[in-house]
């Protein structure tokens, strides 16, 4: 029973696998090969010119940089916004509690979509379009987060809350020394999140920047296909797409693999009491 599952585990693995190692293969393959027929799995021939020429015609470095700072500001805001947030939900008493925490939990159920008219008004009110503040600003309130942390928070003992309340401690210093600490993997999980889902978000970012200053990866790599990353009205070409794809893929990659024990002692801390 324990082979037959570690096989499926493996082969789901290998199939999940198989589309990223078929884009690093093809980065790094001479244009003329990437579209042989039948396709060749190993390159004869290995070369960087699909790297250098991202780098060469389009502001990939820049791009690159807006990313990395969007996210990361973006996540350095939303954990200790939503530990608190969590907290107070779960371990603090107030009137319409509840009814707060349901009416967050509903905007799980609003698609990014309705948001965006709104944030484009709000952020035009403000003269704030095309700048970083206008990308990270709108990432804050992560309503999975919240939720995350609330689930954790709620099945801490209390007794751990008495003790420290005994030894003379506020709200804050309750939250700040007995909970954080053991929210740690709750906190991993809500990083590593926070940091995906603001690394890969392509709508938003296109609607609310036009400029390379303060375009991020994922709009700026939708500038290479369609042949725009050629002359005008030549073929697409995917060089240079599937390795500015690589680059991009990276960073998310080294963060997730860095956290993911913590990630899943998060998820499956979160799942032991509603």
């Amino acid at each position: 029973m324990q082979f037959g599952a570690a096989l499926s585990m493996i082969v789901v693995g290998i199939v999940f696998l198989l589309p990223i190692l078929w884009m690093l293969i093809t980065s790094v393959k001479p244009e003329g090969q990437i579209m042989r027929y039948p396709p060749e799995f190993v390159p004869r021939h290995i070369t960087a010119e699909n790297f250098a020429s991202v780098f060469r015609r389009f502001a990939f470095g820049r791009w690159a940089f807006n990313s990395i700072l969007v996210a990361a500001a973006a996540t350095l805001l939303v954990v200790p916004v939503d530990a608190l947030a969590g907290y107070a939900l779960a371990r603090m008493r107030f009137p319409g509690r509840d009814a707060l925490y349901m009416l967050i939990l509903s905007m799980l159920m609003v698609p990014l979509q309705v948001t965006v008219i709104p944030l484009f008004i709000g952020f035009t009110e403000v003269k704030m379009l095309s700048t970083h503040w206008a990308l990270i600003l709108p990432t804050v309130g992560n309503v999975t987060g919240v939720f995350l942390l609330r689930q954790f928070f709620v099945t801490v003992p209390a007794e751990l809350e008495d003790a420290g309340r005994i030894d003379g401690a506020n709200q804050f210093q309750l939250w700040w020394f007995v909970m954080l600490p053991l929210a740690r993997p709750v906190m991993a999980t809500v990083t590593i999140i926070t940091f995906m889902s603001s690394w890969n978000n392509f709508l938003w970012p296109l609607i609310a920047v036009s400029n390379d200053f303060t375009r991020t990866l994922p709009v700026g790599i939708a500038q290479f296909m369609g042949g725009t990353s050629g002359a005008s009205g030549s073929a697409p070409t995917y060089g240079m797409p599937t390795a500015a794809a690589a680059m991009a893929t990276a960073p998310a990659v080294v963060v997730f693999l860095a956290m993911q024990r913590w990630f899943v002692r998060g998820i499956t801390t979160t799942g032991i009491k509603g």
